[in-house]
């Protein structure tokens, strides 16, 4: 059986079972006008986040669904902004804004000096539960001079819509002039080398407080390069036993998470040099951060090195000293 069969078989399955293909969802995304066209069309944002999501995506379709998914949530973000919803706590309302990004797993909507991050599935409860913990134990047992380091959790909460669906809700506080690494561009050497020194700082202030990031990805990672500054995002993966995995950067992972679903701090040191070593590039590498990543990236995680911030004076030894801070 063809490719183009076999794929024409499976649109068929799908409309069958009352869900459009991948193809379809793409088609009746571009050519709405609105969120509530696509709702009256009998197709929820849910339902269809999940069929053009990227990460769901094959590789060939991954520049698709990223289109189709921008587009999506721009339809929603601009019904948002003709109303929004209202969130009551019983110490705080918020307001559903319009969607300020897509992460891996969640809306994260703009409430003025606030981000509220909700699952777009509720199965993904556990997920932003262990976000929520993560950024507490940093909050209260992290080194306070080293906080700027990752958001600043103010409330974590379940919502239950008019479905009866209950979804952990995640607030923190907004980081304004700040851009994701993954589009910033290209980033050159000097550069290169202060956010690399900005992981290990944070990571190695993590580790200190008792927590594994397990998600060290260009996504999870907003710089401000005037400031030199470095923020680490999305820690719903965190924990010595990761409940899940970005599978759009599956190859990014070392082998104790794909295999036993294990994490360490030199889980972190793994992907936090892997991370460093795409955005620099083998052709720029310098020779001596060549050898010094090499290190860092031993299958067995026995053999990497385990303490961040010690990794970090043996990185300053390596580079100019006008760099180093």
């Amino acid at each position: 059986m063809s490719t183009l069969v076999g794929a024409e078989r499976r649109r068929r399955q799908a409309e069958h079972m009352g869900q459009p293909s991948f193809d379809d969802a793409v088609a009746r995304i571009m050519a709405a006008t609105s969120i509530g066209e696509l709702a009256r069309g009998g197709h929820s944002y849910r339902q269809l986040a999940k069929i053009v999501h990227p990460d769901a995506a094959g590789a060939q379709r991954r520049a698709t669904a990223t289109e189709a998914f921008a587009r999506l949530s721009a339809l929603r973000a601009r019904g948002a902004g003709n109303g929004g919803a209202t969130l009551r706590t019983k110490t705080a309302t918020y307001r559903v804004g319009p969607v300020f990004a897509s992460g891996d797993i969640a809306e994260i909507y703009a409430d003025g000096a606030l981000l509220l991050k909700i699952p777009r599935d509720p199965a993904d409860n556990d997920l932003m539960e262990a976000e929520a913990a993560a950024l507490h134990d940093l909050q209260t047992r992290g080194d306070k001079r080293f906080r700027a380091y990752a958001p600043v959790l103010t409330d974590s909460f379940v919502h239950e819509d008019q479905a009866k669906r209950r979804r952990r809700i995640n607030v923190v506080e907004r980081q304004r002039g700040m851009l994701r690494l993954d589009q910033a561009g290209r980033i050159t050497i000097p550069d290169a080398i202060w956010i690399w020194r900005r992981l290990l700082i944070a990571i190695g202030w993590a580790h200190r407080a008792g927590v594994v990031h397990g998600a060290v990805l260009e996504s999870h990672v907003l710089i401000h390069p005037e400031r030199r500054g470095l923020v680490l995002l999305d820690w719903c993966y965190a924990g010595h036993r990761p409940r899940a995995i970005v599978k759009a950067s599956e190859a990014a992972y070392p082998p104790e998470v794909l295999h036993d679903r294990t994490a360490s701090p030199a889980t972190d040191i793994y992907m936090a040099t892997g991370l460093m070593t795409r955005i620099i590039g083998p052709a720029r590498m310098p020779e001596p951060l060549r050898r010094f990543a090499a290190g860092c990236c031993y299958d067995a995680p026995r053999m990497r090195p385990q303490d961040a911030w010690a990794l970090l004076g043996e990185f300053d030894e390596l580079i100019p000293e006008r760099y180093r801070n």
